[in-house]
């Protein structure tokens, strides 16, 4: 088919998109151990939640955990890398008292997410979290604390009904990954109830969630379909779904590849006007994969969505900053190439 053939279609292709500065670092620190150390590096859950990535640090030599207990003795001496979520204080304990070598590679926002809560309760504040049950950088985050100093909030209604013992002696901090919107709700709601509710001294949402979210909402208004790139299992990709629907995308869809696209309901409603963006953990190789596989059906024309520049970094342990990594290996931690 020849691109006169094609329907017409304008690709929004939002800015900033994909790999964050922390989500940067931590694949970074896995390659450099990798060269430093040799195979096995071990991980202790996703470094990243994308499926992508994870199976791109496996072929190389890393092998991912739950739990410390699955390392063999014959290989305590080979690194264990925590995630960039964050991990509860018990984890390097429970490290250590295996003579486990161990690199953390939380991001340097979530731990100061966690000096934050910390800090609230050596004020004597009762900690209220907000954010969402299960993920793991809010297990990481309610364990920093001792589990009677912190309370978790999901939602507003769940800040209507929260009945703490001193509601004098309150201080909040949220997940990373929120969705800045509804997160300035429940925020409000708690205010509202808890006139002295003490904020952190920094602003807990992360920089590369608000830049995204706000990329996203403004393409969104006028767009047929919105797809974001990202696993099903990461909160930040999962809110720009959100976003794109509120500020006026008729639908959005979460994918982690081109395969996963409806293509049977784009054939039958070919859009005129798609969103793209990915979520902090995505590989703009598979943005690139995705704009590839429309541009076989459509005549494509892309139109970017670009609201700021991002130049932050996070530098990595100083133990691994002497290793040297290849054109290919940058190429890959920055979610360019194929793995």
């Amino acid at each position: 088919m020849t691109a006169s053939d094609k329907p017409s279609l304008t690709i929004r292709l939002c800015g900033p998109r994909g790999f964050c500065a922390g989500v940067d670092r931590a694949i970074q620190i896995v390659v450099l151990a990798l060269k430093k150390y040799g195979a096995p590096v071990y991980v202790r859950h996703e470094i990243v939640h994308n499926r992508y990535v994870v199976e791109g640090l496996r072929e190389r030599g890393a092998i991912f955990v739950e739990e410390l207990d699955e390392i063999p003795p014959e290989h305590h001496k080979q690194p264990v890398i925590f995630s960039a979520h964050g991990v509860p204080k018990s984890v390097p304990q429970d490290a250590a008292a295996r003579n486990l070598f161990y690199l953390d590679a939380t991001c340097p926002l979530v731990s100061k997410v966690h000096k934050q809560a910390m800090l609230h309760q050596r004020r004597g504040r009762h900690v209220i979290l907000v954010g969402h049950a299960g993920h793991p950088e809010v297990i990481g985050t309610m364990g920093q604390l001792p589990p009677d100093a912190v309370s978790l909030v999901e939602t507003v209604e769940g800040a209507q009904s929260f009945s703490p013992e001193d509601p004098d002696n309150l201080g909040f901090v949220t997940q990373t990954t929120l969705s800045v919107e509804d997160t300035a709700d429940i925020i409000k709601t708690l205010k509202d109830r808890f006139p002295n509710l003490t904020a952190p001294a920094a602003e807990s949402i992360c920089y590369a969630t608000t830049n995204r979210q706000e990329s996203v909402r403004a393409a969104a208004p006028g767009c047929d379909f919105f797809l974001v790139v990202g696993a099903p299992n990461s909160s930040n990709s999962k809110r720009l779904v959100e976003v794109a629907l509120k500020a006026g995308a008729d639908k959005s869809l979460l994918v982690q590849r081109a395969g996963e696209i409806p293509w049977s309901d784009i054939d039958a409603e070919p859009p005129q006007i798609l969103g793209l963006s990915a979520g902090a953990s995505a590989p703009e190789i598979i943005v690139d994969e995705i704009i590839d596989a429309f541009g076989e059906r459509f005549d494509v024309t892309i139109e970017l969505a670009e609201t700021t520049v991002e130049d932050e970094n996070f530098l990595v342990m100083r133990d691994l900053r002497e290793v040297e990594l290849t054109p290919a290996d940058m190429a890959f931690v920055n979610g360019e190439t194929g793995r």
